[in-house]
């Protein structure tokens, strides 16, 4: 082969692919994999031509389609599963040779299947398909293949035999083995001889090869690009200039092959150039998930009819599990498709517990009463009086087995996951009318999961996304008729949690929207509303309008001193938030008037070691430092912080706040040693309980580089 090195060709794989008709093989061609890859396939099958491997050829062909041009990638994955399937070692094996290929509907299992028949067909004397998504289908091709083998066979059982009694090589492969309710053991021949292929979504049958098996995601990113630009028919001289574009597209869908070649066909048809792609997809998901080509179409035609056969497993299967299973699936379609803290459900447990009759009386608009206990999900085992998650783990379980979601068991804690093209449909497969129940349903879980502010602010990065996707909806299409209460009350907690986690900019653009629906002036607050206008308050101290909040503070403090008294627990934090606005705007005299003011009457009515208690005390340090009166702020912030670390415990956000208010204050003091172990401890524990990009992350990471860097400067 030295002097094939020198030819050239358009193509660099056809290099190696022009060679085929002078060794007279036949080996299937994978464009995208390379020169090097092409060469080296070839060199091997001309190495195992040459030992002899299966002499007699291939004589039975049961294959139902020849494999796609447009298949691109999984070279490495190819070459394991011959590697397990070689024939000539099969025959001398002490066990039945198997591989078993897992994954979501649509990844190309079946397309994989398809090019190791084409690769191997000299190696096995017959190669049979069976499809045994259906049992009688199954069993009439299983009969089929025995009669053509010379055995007469009435039963899946004398059919299997005639496999085991036939001494040549063989290759079964077994598609479509996607009920988990179904024991596919049935379907493979008994014995040592012979070689089974199985494509599945049900993640369990990997038990019939532990040793030999695939969980099969998304193509790799440069796959991924040449699959969808060809499935596009974009010349290959123009790839280069389409990566970006191309890459768009790809992270758009998941790199899920058969959307690739769906999104290339909508684009090679004319609807939409590739660049616009994304915004088209924005606009009209369904349509273009659905949207399948006219030739050369996978075995369910579209994305979107993939997932559904997964789900009609569900519907027909009627057992409580699966129930339980399609109320989740639509549960997650409503948040994001990252991973979601399965403790959630928990918590959520624990928070409809604290809802009684009695409370339903005396709740707010921010409230949650029985109303919304009620719509919860039955697996949740409401009416149990410990968590029981036995319900919810079979349902997840019966899910990720077929590969709906994918389960995460980490250091800390378990969750779940679905792809962003699985978590489309599952959303997409609902009508209007059932996707505003599911919105109600879903808004249930997160803001009963609120009662624990703890499990929110350690799990703050994981559940941020979730909280995102689920205020996607128009604020307007949630009230419907006859749900306000259950609503205005969802969209506080959600408003609550945005608030926790410094998203000013989206806490404002909802509270906006809300006093819109309500009919509420946002700077004229009333008294039925006042919850919706704390959280104005606090947004419009976030976003930097310090004078409009003192406004609205103001109105807020007259109308609880009015109708609660002075000393009642939220008066006092509505004076809290009074003093911060002083603050802000270098009212520090105030500032520290109302403080003290509101420490005072904490300390008598709500305790020293109150949480309220405590966060006005930080608040008071906070101005002593500013006014310069350091000796007044590090004693202040050291009182505090020995209550918070036996109160709240070491690593608490607000415990950890003020760690970093006492490091301030202990480097205005020039005491840089205290203050840099203090700083690293705060950043640190920011980093663990908030995230690297919180406001108060940022900033306390900020002050201590400055002071580093102040330090480097007079030495």
């Amino acid at each position: 082969m030295l002097w094939a090195a020198k030819r050239t060709a358009k193509r660099k794989e056809d290099e190696a692919y022009a060679l085929l008709g002078i060794f007279g093989l036949h080996m299937p061609m994978i464009y995208g994999e390379g020169r090097e890859n092409a060469f080296i396939r070839l060199e091997r099958e001309i190495g195992e031509r040459s030992k002899g491997a299966n002499i007699l050829g291939n004589i039975h062909w049961i294959i139902p389609r020849a494999s796609n041009s447009l298949f691109t990638g999984r070279s490495i994955l190819l070459d394991r599963i011959r590697s397990v399937l070689q024939s000539e070692s099969t025959c001398f094996a002490q066990t039945q040779r198997r591989f078993v290929i897992t994954g979501l509907g649509g990844q190309g299992k079946s397309e994989i299947c398809l090019q190791i028949a084409s690769l191997m067909k000299h190696k096995f004397w017959g190669i049979f398909w069976v499809n045994v998504d259906n049992p009688s289908t199954a069993e009439r091709d299983f009969i089929a293949v025995a009669k053509l083998l010379g055995h007469s066979a009435e039963t899946i059982h004398e059919a299997r035999q005639a496999f085991t009694n036939t001494q040549r090589s063989w290759l079964l492969i077994l598609d479509n083995a996607d009920d988990p309710d179904f024991d596919y053991q049935v379907y493979f021949p008994p014995g040592n001889h012979g070689a089974v292929l199985m494509t599945t979504r049900v993640t369990e049958c990997r038990r019939y090869s532990p040793y030999a098996f695939e969980a099969l995601e998304g193509l790799e990113e440069e796959d991924s690009k040449n699959l969808l630009l060809k499935a596009a028919e974009v010349p290959r001289e123009s790839w280069s200039s389409c990566g970006y574009d191309a890459k768009e597209v790809v992270n758009l869908l998941g790199s899920h092959p058969l959307a690739l070649i769906q999104a290339g066909a909508y684009i090679s048809q004319g609807h939409c150039q590739l660049g616009q792609y994304p915004k088209v997809y924005q606009r009209q998901r369904r349509r273009l998930l659905k949207h399948r080509p006219t030739q050369a179409q996978s075995r369910y035609c579209d994305v979107y009819a993939t997932f559904e056969a997964s789900a009609d497993v569900l519907e027909r299967s009627q057992s409580e599990c699966a129930s339980d299973a399609l109320r989740l699936l639509e549960i997650l379609s409503m948040l994001s498709s990252s991973v979601l803290p399965l403790q959630i459900f928990e918590e959520t447990w624990k928070g409809c517990k604290n809802v009684s009759p009695a409370s339903d009386e005396a709740r707010g608009i921010d409230g949650f009463s029985q109303d919304h206990v009620s719509q919860l999900p039955s697996f949740m085992a409401l009416k149990e009086d410990e968590w029981d998650s036995f319900r919810l783990t079979k349902a997840t379980f019966l899910l990720a087995s077929l590969s709906l979601i994918t389960r995460h068991d980490f250091k800390c804690y378990s969750g779940l996951s679905m792809h962003p093209l699985t978590h489309a449909w599952a959303k997409d497969r609902q009508d209007p009318c059932r996707q505003r129940e599911v919105w109600i349903i879903s808004g249930c879980v997160l803001g009963f999961s609120r009662l624990d502010t703890r499990f929110w602010q350690i799990r703050e990065r994981s559940l941020l996304p979730h909280v995102l996707s689920y205020l996607e909806i128009e604020v307007k299409k949630a009230f419907s008729p006859g749900s306000k209460a259950i609503v205005t009350s969802i969209f506080l907690k959600c408003a609550q949690a945005l608030l926790g986690m410094r998203q000013d900019t989206r806490l404002g653009q909802l509270l906006n929207a809300v006093f819109i629906e309500l009919q509420q002036n946002p700077i004229q607050p009333s008294q039925e509303f006042l919850p919706i206008y704390d959280l104005q308050e606090r947004s419009l101290i976030n976003l930097g309008r310090n004078e409009a909040a003192k406004a609205l503070l103001q109105q807020i403090l007259r109308i609880r001193e009015e109708v609660l008294g002075k000393t009642h627990p939220d008066t006092l934090t509505t004076m809290s938030n009074l003093a911060v606005v002083f603050d802000k705007q270098g009212k520090y005299a105030d500032a520290e008037a109302m403080n003290r003011q509101t420490l005072e009457i904490s300390e008598e009515v709500l305790g020293k070691t109150h949480p309220d208690t405590l966060t006005t005390m930080s608040n008071l340090a906070l101005v002593f430092d500013k006014q310069g009166k350091y000796a007044d702020a590090e004693a202040m912030n050291r009182q505090t912080l020995e209550i918070q670390e036996e109160v709240l415990g070491k690593t608490h956000p607000n415990t950890l706040m003020s760690v970093y208010c006492l490091a301030h204050v202990l480097q205005n003091r020039c005491e840089y040693d205290e203050a840099s172990i203090l700083y690293q401890r705060a950043c640190t524990g920011f980093e663990l309980s908030l995230s690297f990009e919180h406001p108060t992350t940022e900033a306390c990471l900020k002050h201590y580089s400055e002071m580093l860097r102040s330090l480097e400067q007079t030495e």
